[in-house]
């Protein structure tokens, strides 16, 4: 959420922003309109108060009783008129609130302009493309080779976009996830915590998820519980309401979760094997940190993501978004694209972002700078460390053999018991 001070007192700088990510300036006006009615209601209704406050304090001392009983008719008038400009108030307060949750978030200044996707700017890759003596083969085809991946048994449990792992493909996403678990705990700082794959609306409302992409989010009406689409949601919502010290920032937390996701914005795209589900893991980084830092902050999320990466030895590289495919909440945003040989294709495996005080405000998350010091609002960040199942993609079809089998990577032997391939019949060798 922006801050309506910056609204009022920076309107075109705002519109500037909003046409630069693709948002209708319009609505600014519109909120402009809702606040100063609400404030002019305010305005009145002090007024009147005041004036109820003065009367009532003379009326006692009124001598004459068709004076006295005229000035308390003229007061209960005044009192409903306080009552009706209250009940306005919170309409117009409940409709300002509504479209300042609509607004997106402001470009970084240091965000490239560009309309789409299109324009977004490559801007390091890192790591040789693998070369095969052979034609690699997609997961798909490889994995229902191996039997590690079954899609017929998946649609008959649950439909379209869902599989089943078996053999050493689960036993792969399970070594992929503690190993990432590992590395973000014991080299990078992090501190691990298993939230809930249930949340109440006001967390989604915090991190961005509502009320824009409500359609796209499972949804339990009977209890109001949301499935989580990412462990960002739960996490970011740990410090909801609070205002924590100096003394306590930064706070880096890593969360493995599932993800539920309806996908119904990708209808269309990546229908073969397992890019793109209704359901599937990741391993999540979210950061709170001091306002000054959160630009140094967001270069350093996105090297730990990328030492996973760097460790199972997989090219990747890094996209900065620009203003024209920025997300709802991202001030600034880079995508980790990692290189699947079979497919032959980049895919995403983290998309790491600079929300800044955006989700602080919805959520109202802040810190005391200084003892004593007037609450400010935290940065927030946050990026996936990394996805599954792209990075299983990537690992299946970068490591695959001639004969079929697939290599494992030096760094998650130790995860699965010594194995050094998945062999011929989908098991660990």
């Amino acid at each position: 959420m922006l801050d309506i001070r910056l609204i009022r007192e920076q309107p075109d700088f705002v519109k500037d922003g909003l046409q630069k990510v693709g948002a209708d300036p319009a609505l600014i006006d519109e909120i402009l309109q809702l606040d100063a009615r609400r404030r002019e209601i305010l305005s009145q209704v002090e007024s009147l108060r005041a004036e109820r406050n003065a009367v009532s304090r003379e009326i006692p001392k009124i001598k004459d009783p068709d004076e006295r009983n005229a000035r308390i008719s003229q007061m209960r008038q005044v009192g409903d008129q306080i009552a009706q400009l209250e009940k306005e108030l919170e309409e117009v307060e409940q409709t300002l609130q509504t479209r300042m949750l609509e607004v997106p978030n402001l470009p970084h200044p240091k965000v490239p302009f560009g309309k789409d996707e299109s324009e977004n700017v490559v801007v390091k890759t890192e790591g040789e493309l693998p070369q095969f003596d052979f034609t690699p083969k997609p997961h798909w085809e490889l994995g229902e080779q191996l039997g590690i991946l079954d899609f017929e048994r998946g649609i008959k449990v649950s439909g379209s976009r869902f599989y089943i792992l078996k053999k050493a493909g689960a036993a792969l996403q399970r070594a992929l996830i503690t190993w990432m678990l590992d590395l973000h705990t014991r080299q990078h700082g992090y501190t691990e915590v298993y939230p809930p794959y249930l949340v109440k609306s006001e967390c989604l409302y915090g991190t961005g998820n509502l009320p824009k992409f409500g359609d796209n989010l499972y949804h339990d009406a009977e209890e109001d519980f949301w499935l989580i689409p990412t462990a960002e949601v739960p996490v970011t919502n740990l410090h909801r309401e609070e205002i924590l010290e100096k003394e306590q920032l930064p706070i880096y937390y890593v969360a493995y979760t599932a993800c539920f996701r309806r996908e119904k914005m990708s209808a269309g795209r990546d229908v073969r094997g397992i890019k793109r589900g209704h359901q599937f893991d990741k391993v999540e980084l979210v950061k709170f940190v001091e306002p000054h830092t959160s630009d140094e902050e967001l270069m350093k999320l996105i090297e730990d993501a990328s030492d996973v990466c760097r460790l199972l030895k997989l090219p990747f590289r890094w996209v900065q978004m620009c203003t024209g495919d920025l997300s709802f909440v991202a001030a600034m945003k880079y995508d980790i694209e990692v290189w699947a040989a079979g497919c032959q294709e980049w895919l995403e495996v983290s998309s790491c972002s600079n929300f800044r005080d955006f989700q602080a405000r919805r959520a109202n998350i802040r810190y005391r700078p200084a003892p004593g010091a007037k609450p400010e609002f935290v940065h927030t960040l946050n990026g996936s460390g990394l996805a599954l199942p792209r990075l299983m993609i990537a690992v299946l079809e970068n490591y695959q053999q001639p004969d079929g089998t697939v290599r494992i990577p030096d760094v998650l032997r130790p995860y699965l018991h010594g194995a050094t391939r998945i062999g011929v019949d989908g098991r660990l060798e």
